[in-house]
């Protein structure tokens, strides 16, 4: 695998990826990888493209309390990962190479950032779109990977990509898990032995809501947030919405279920999909 930092060497090493006819496919990240990532990499090669990953710790999506001075940087532990995998191109850069003196433009999305994580991290979308905006440009790939635990950044990426055209294939790959359930995150490596035994509440609370939902029970997600509490979590959200828009459900649309809460100092955040209420309705 190839290591690049500066722009003129991805254009070039981009290039050489295509030059037998290939297909790109990028995996953005901002590091410190699991095997929720390698799942996107493994996703990319399996359609036969080559594979672009890159990392870049974003500082524009970081509120001004949140965790950008300690968010780890294994960057060798990274690199062999990656290796290991079978990514062909790893495209590392450093912050001045990614927003340098004078740069002033931003990328915002109305509708899918509002609200959830949009209304907890004013910003935090605004980051993320601008971020990606300028991996997309970079390089220029065929799709890109995403995983879904960060189902509303990716509702986000899509309504971006859509709306500038980037004639980019988005492709949402499903959360991978602990044996307990507890959705993978780079974050989990801040939670104390005590802390994460409790974690596993989330996911829990979840798969219960989303059963009384699809059952048709009324109060899920009040019970929901009720045992997470009882777990030791303080909860910012707990929202059924339409899983394309964020909104409100619609009559026969697939739904999604979305958490964030936090344990310790620890944010942790999580979803499931919930059928559309025509197909409970049929059952």
């Amino acid at each position: 695998m190839l290591t690049v930092h500066h722009l003129p060497e991805l254009r070039r090493a981009v290039a050489d990826l295509r030059s037998g006819g290939s297909r790109v496919a990028l995996v953005p990240t901002m590091g410190a990888l699991h095997a929720g990532h390698m799942a996107l990499v493994d996703a990319a090669r399996a359609t036969g493209a080559k594979v672009v990953a890159s990392i870049f710790v974003n500082p524009k999506q970081f509120g001004p309390n949140e965790d950008l001075a300690r968010y780890p940087r294994p960057a060798e532990a990274d690199t062999a990962l990656l290796t290991r995998h079978g990514c062909d191109l790893l495209w590392m850069p450093g912050i001045d190479e990614m927003y340098p003196a004078g740069f002033a433009t931003n990328v915002s999305v109305s509708g899918v950032s509002e609200g959830l994580d949009g209304g907890a991290r004013p910003g935090h979308f605004d980051g993320v779109a601008t971020v990606v905006s300028k991996l997309f440009n970079q390089v220029r790939p065929d799709a890109a990977f995403f995983g879904e635990k960060d189902f509303q950044q990716l509702a986000v990426i899509r309504r971006t990509v859509a709306d500038l055209d980037f004639g980019i294939e988005i492709v949402g790959v499903p959360t991978v898990r602990e044996a307990d359930g507890l959705a993978l995150s780079s974050r989990n490596a801040y939670l104390s032995p005590d802390e994460r035994k409790h974690a596993s509440a989330l996911p829990g609370a979840l798969r219960e809501a989303k059963r009384a939902i699809e059952a048709g029970e009324q109060g899920a997600t009040a019970a929901a947030m009720a045992s997470l509490v009882a777990a030791g979590f303080v909860t910012d959200y707990i929202e059924l919405v339409d899983a394309a828009t964020l909104g409100a459900p619609q009559p026969g649309q697939p739904r999604r279920l979305l958490a964030a809460a936090r344990i310790g100092t620890t944010r942790l955040i999580d979803n499931l999909p919930v059928a559309p209420e025509f197909m409970v309705k049929s059952r």
